[in-house]
């Protein structure tokens, strides 16, 4: 499958592609932004695995940028690497969104541990220990399972990774791009086909008018309120 994929937004020249170079000898995939409107952008174009987000960054600042991304509905877990440090500061993070917060300076090191405690949870910010689909089905984000009538659902990995991804983005419309690069790797060649099959069985246990099929421009997951 594809490597995690980070969004990193720091004005910082040289710790930008310091941090950069750094996660991507480790495995990672990273966007590196350097203001605060080219992040937003950014995160409504992709699907990213985790954000780390400095704080005070032109245009607007990271706290803005993921309070607004929250209130669009991504849910994908964020960092705040940031100078700032009083008590204040660390209340208005967590308030807007984020699921970690770390000072600067730090050690790289620290950095990539907290990045994987985050991914290897398998999922983005999320309060709750389940997601209600609805009155009978729900999905454990902590271990990547879904459950019809308390059963657990079997799911191939591929129709499990699109289910996430349609949580995820709730709402959002996912081009077969985005998806073809969720779902296969670097080395497989992603397929029309396999896709709809993955698609048609996955609305076979949310129902069929969950997932929309929103012509020449790909899919989107609506829940139904």
């Amino acid at each position: 499958m594809q490597k995690p994929t980070l969004l990193l937004l720091e004005d910082d020249n040289n710790l930008n592609e310091t941090i950069c170079e750094y996660l991507e000898e480790h495995g990672y995939e990273v966007d590196g932004i350097y203001d605060g409107y080219g992040a937003e952008d950014k995160i409504y174009e992709n699907s990213y695995d985790l954000l780390l987000l400095d704080v005070n960054t032109p245009g607007i600042n990271g706290f803005e940028v993921l309070k607004n991304a929250r209130e669009q509905g991504i849910k994908t877990p964020a960092i705040y690497i940031t100078s700032l440090n009083s008590v204040d500061d660390l209340e208005q993070g967590f308030e807007s969104g984020c699921d970690d917060y770390i000072r600067k300076p730090f050690a790289l090191k620290e950095l990539l541990i907290r990045i994987e405690t985050l991914v290897k949870r398998g999922f983005y910010h999320q309060e709750q220990e389940f997601i209600e689909i609805d009155d009978t089905i729900r999905y454990d984000p902590q271990n990547s399972l879904l459950y019809a009538e308390e059963r657990e659902v079997q799911l191939s990995v591929k129709e499990a990774t699109l289910l996430k991804l349609f949580l995820q983005s709730s709402e959002q419309t996912l081009s077969h791009e985005r998806i073809f690069a969720k779902l296969w790797g670097y080395d497989e060649e992603p397929s029309d086909a396999s896709l709809r099959t993955y698609i048609k069985n996955l609305r076979k246990i949310i129902g069929k008018d969950r997932i929309v099929s929103v012509k020449k421009q790909g899919y989107r997951y609506s829940p139904k309120k």
